[in-house]
């Protein structure tokens, strides 16, 4: 059995694979660039192929298994970014992995808190030594209803880290949870959007909920609303917030995702031109937070998302049943 890690970073991931692949045998290899049709052949003779998310489409995903690639292994909780009808048409095992929720959960609500209290904005003044107050006045997120929209593990510890802080919770998830229940009231999408101060995305992108946060969604939340979204870019129609923030419906936005992200997060873009108008205006509002897909950033979770790569090879080579397994079925 043996692995081949793309976008493999020798500075956090790769001493934990050395480690793993010591505790358990499994051989593997790789190197820091994404997969493309040119360096596909560097997983030759591999069973099994990691990424963190960029392009899987139906070439990439003939072109491994061609090289006798069995499995994909994303070393992510999302796997949207895999074409799973071709893995599954070509007999492919497709994985994610999963990580303790806590650090995307508090990364979360002190985006809520910087947002609020105008941190960022706050920061930047002080860069150019304006110490004035006038124009940095916050909100108090006790004082605040926070709607939290997708309840699964994040979720879940978002409300339970989020009711210590006394604010009002409020949930929307397809499936309820009788955990999240013990925190905050569910109701629907449109009374979520309605009543919340603070709106916070934790779930899954599908073709369903392609941009959620529509001008429709936008046009029904409160003046002033902060959003804030740590989840998936797709779930938010960037055009539409950017209006949203023109108008000041939107008080605020911190967005760790972005739509069109693959090939600028991740990457150093340092004095290129980056043909992406939604991201250079948004960088420009003093009242929007970028931080680069990064809210997943921990040792710990670091940690989780290779050893879960190493035990859903493991799994599939000896047909067993995984938490990670994503194929369809």
């Amino acid at each position: 059995m043996k692995i081949f890690f793309y976008t493999l970073r020798p500075w956090d991931e790769r001493p934990f694979a050395e480690r793993l692949a010591a505790e358990t045998g499994i051989e593997f290899d790789g190197c820091e660039a994404y997969p493309s049709l040119e360096n596909a052949h560097l997983a030759a003779g591999c069973d099994a192929v990691s990424m963190t998310p960029c392009d899987m489409g139906p070439a990439m995903v003939r072109r491994f298994h061609e090289l006798g690639v069995k499995y994909l292994c994303c070393r992510s909780i999302g796997y949207d970014h895999v074409d799973r009808e071709t893995a599954r048409a070509l007999g492919m095992r497709v994985s994610n992995v999963d990580y303790p929720p806590r650090g995307v959960a508090n990364f979360a609500i002190m985006l809520m808190l910087m947002s609020l209290r105008r941190v960022g904005h706050i920061l930047k003044r002080g860069e150019v030594q304006d110490y004035s107050l006038q124009g940095k006045i916050g909100r108090d997120l006790s004082g605040c209803t926070v709607g939290v929209i997708g309840t699964g593990h994040i979720g879940r510890t978002v409300l339970q880290h989020l009711s210590g802080f006394g604010c009002k919770l409020l949930a929307y998830d397809l499936y309820p949870s009788e955990e999240a229940a013990q925190y905050a009231r569910y109701v629907d999408f449109d009374t979520l959007c309605a009543e919340s101060d603070v709106i916070t995305l934790h779930t899954n992108a599908t073709a369903e909920n392609h941009h959620l946060i529509d001008a429709a969604a936008l046009a029904r939340m409160k003046q002033g609303a902060v959003i804030v979204n740590t989840a998936r870019g797709s779930l938010i129609d960037s055009k539409a917030l950017i209006d949203a923030l023109e108008s000041g419906r939107i008080g605020a936005a911190a967005l760790d995702v972005l739509e069109n992200e693959n090939g600028l997060y991740y990457y150093n873009r340092a004095g290129d031109p980056i043909a992406n108008t939604e991201l250079a205006l948004l960088r420009s509002f003093p009242n929007v937070l970028l931080t680069c897909h990064t809210a997943f950033y921990t040792d710990e979770d670091v940690e989780s998302m290779v050893r879960g790569v190493f035990e859903s090879a493991a799994a599939f080579a000896k047909g067993e049943p995984t938490r990670h397994d994503v194929s369809l079925a």
